[in-house]
């Protein structure tokens, strides 16, 4: 994690150099052009900003700036007597938090952390979401969900896949009407709080020169009649000649799913398919929708078989999926990448 330490007074100085010398990982940044304009120009290079001056400062440095707290650095705030050090902003996937806590511990400080689920004790559910590959289809499903584990206490959820571990508050139950939430790759309608967990692999053949347009009809018939959601989908899979079919490879990154290319000889390895003398004619391999989406998902078994249209064919695999009580801690994981490097 690379940090910036900012300062605008002699004594906020003074504590920013002892900090930069005990954290290790942090740089001095003058800001000698004032705050806003150091932290404008430097708030792409850095994943976080610890700043040695009063709230309000910050506050108005920082909001022109602000996107999303997926990308966003985190931000913190002390005096600079070191006394309370301020989690402000990306406290949970930025690791402002964590941060604020090692800081706290350094300058025997009081660490000051207002998110909710910090507060109560409870999991940050956007952070075990994104470790666990979950995915809403709504954002404001995620701060619903989030809403209900506070002011609950505990979140009961209904899963439609293997669980090894949940988090501490995270609730199992096996009746699906009493959950608060459901995590599924099935699609539901009405107001029920989902999540899905990304555990599809979708084979795709096509004839030379399908259009995207096609894929994404096909796609959408296929997971109609199978009611599953697309938000499922992890990735896609193919064989290898089909690397330059420009019509998926616009559909794939409309969606922003990555593509898994097979040659004929992975494919050739696999069993329990149906055999295309079309596929074994065309590129002298058993098949491609079925095989692919078996090797990309490491599977055996397929959810759903091969679907014909046109131009295009299409199988469906599940990709093992086991939801664990881990939860993603971006300070950490880029910290380990560091000391790799």
């Amino acid at each position: 994690m690379k940090i910036a330490v900012l300062a605008i007074t002699t004594g906020g100085y003074i504590l920013a150099e002892d900090l930069v010398d005990k954290l290790g990982n942090a740089h001095l940044l003058r800001s000698d052009n004032g705050i806003s304009d150091t932290l404008a120009k430097n708030w792409s290079s850095y994943d976080g900003f610890i700043c040695i001056m009063a709230t309000g400062i910050v506050v108005r440095a920082i909001a022109p700036l602000l996107q999303d707290k997926r990308t966003d650095p985190c931000v913190l705030v002390m005096d600079e007597k070191g006394r309370n050090v301020i989690s402000l902003l990306s406290g949970h996937f930025g690791g402002g938090n964590a941060l604020t806590r090692q800081v706290a511990e350094l300058l025997n400080g009081q660490p000051v952390i207002t998110t909710a689920s910090d507060t109560h004790g409870l999991v940050p559910l956007d952070l075990w979401t994104d470790r666990q590959n979950l995915v809403a289809p709504d954002p404001g499903m995620l701060t619903r969900a989030s809403s209900l584990l506070v002011n609950q206490g505990e979140l009961k959820v209904y899963c439609q896949t293997e669980v090894d571990s949940l988090p501490p508050g995270i609730n199992r139950v096996a009746n699906q009407k009493l959950a608060d939430l459901l995590i599924t790759n099935r699609r539901l309608s009405g107001d029920q709080l989902v999540f899905h967990p990304k555990n599809l692999v979708v084979g795709m053949g096509c004839n030379r020169g399908t259009p995207a347009g096609e894929f994404e009809e096909a796609l959408n018939e296929l997971f109609d009649d199978l009611g599953l959601s697309t938000y499922s989908i992890r990735n896609l899979a193919s064989i290898d000649v089909k690397h330059d079919e420009n019509g998926l490879l616009e559909f794939a990154e409309k969606h922003n799913w990555k593509i898994d290319f097979f040659d004929k000889d992975h494919i050739n390895q696999i069993t329990n398919v149906d055999i295309s003398d079309a596929a074994v004619r065309a590129v002298g391999a058993i098949g491609v929708a079925e095989p692919t989406a078996l090797l990309s998902a490491q599977t055996t078994q397929l959810l759903s078989r091969k679907r014909k249209w046109q131009n295009i064919t299409m199988a469906v695999a599940e990709v093992p999926f086991m939801l664990s009580a881990q939860v993603r801690d971006r300070r950490t994981t880029s910290l380990q990448q560091q000391e790799k490097r």
